[in-house]
């Protein structure tokens, strides 16, 4: 396989007043097309500061960040918005849906930076909510749904426009153990029967065992989870 990711030489600093902090120290990670990796360490580690880097969110202070065959630490504005538009969907703990609209329309939204006619986003939306199991629900209000329903739609929203990466934060921080359980289970049908590359930050064991490989950060420093 390919490799969908290719980070070399990583560094992110960032100042507060007169202190230089180092968040993230001489990184260097391959994730191979289709692969499932799991980002474990404690808080202030860094992980989340990685994650947002594969998703073009944040960029680095020094390296290489090739995610999908371009080094998008050299993109910038608009192109870089467009990239994350077409290879990036993000699912984070606590959902980030809008109360107001429903299930479907919470999943459209994605979709209207797009040409997409009203009817083909409606289609790819209620096609999305099938898949992670939630077409039945897809009138209903985030209000009307469940917590492990409500991580279902913010999966569904991510798949939509039919991203290659998904960037998953936490994304069973905020569930019981059974509905965390059930948000595993689907994450590795998306993986294996879709194809779907998956980067997770947990601070779960029991998630980060689903995944293909564990890697753990402290201090800014990645090392495998036998060194851990």
């Amino acid at each position: 396989m390919n490799q969908i990711i290719d980070i070399r030489g990583l560094h992110k600093t960032y100042h507060r007043g007169g202190e230089r902090i180092a968040v993230l120290d001489d990184i260097d990670l391959s994730v191979k097309d289709g692969g499932y990796l799991a980002l474990m360490g404690p808080s202030g580690s860094g992980k989340t500061t990685l994650l947002n880097m594969i998703g073009g969110l944040d960029v680095p202070t020094k390296g290489s960040v090739n995610v999908c065959g371009v080094n998008i630490a050299e993109l910038k504005g608009r192109a870089l918005a467009s990239w994350r538009a077409q290879n990036i969907g993000f699912v984070f703990q606590f959902y980030n849906l809008m109360d107001v609209l429903s299930a479907q329309r919470n999943v459209e939204l994605p979709l209207l930076l797009t040409k997409l006619s009203k009817k083909e986003r409606q289609k790819r939306a209620l096609t999305a909510l099938d898949i992670v199991g939630l077409a039945n629900r897809a009138k209903h209000k985030p209000s009307e749904l469940s917590g492990g329903q409500l991580q279902r739609v913010a999966i569904a929203r991510a798949l939509v426009a039919d991203q290659r990466i998904l960037v998953c934060d936490e994304p069973t921080g905020d569930l019981d153990r059974a509905s965390a359980n059930q948000i595993l289970e689907l994450m590795e049908i998306l993986n294996t029967s879709h194809n779907k590359t998956i980067i997770m930050v947990t601070h779960d064991p029991e998630a980060a065992r689903h995944a293909h490989e564990c890697l753990h950060l402290d201090k800014g420093r990645l090392r495998a989870e036998a060194d851990a």
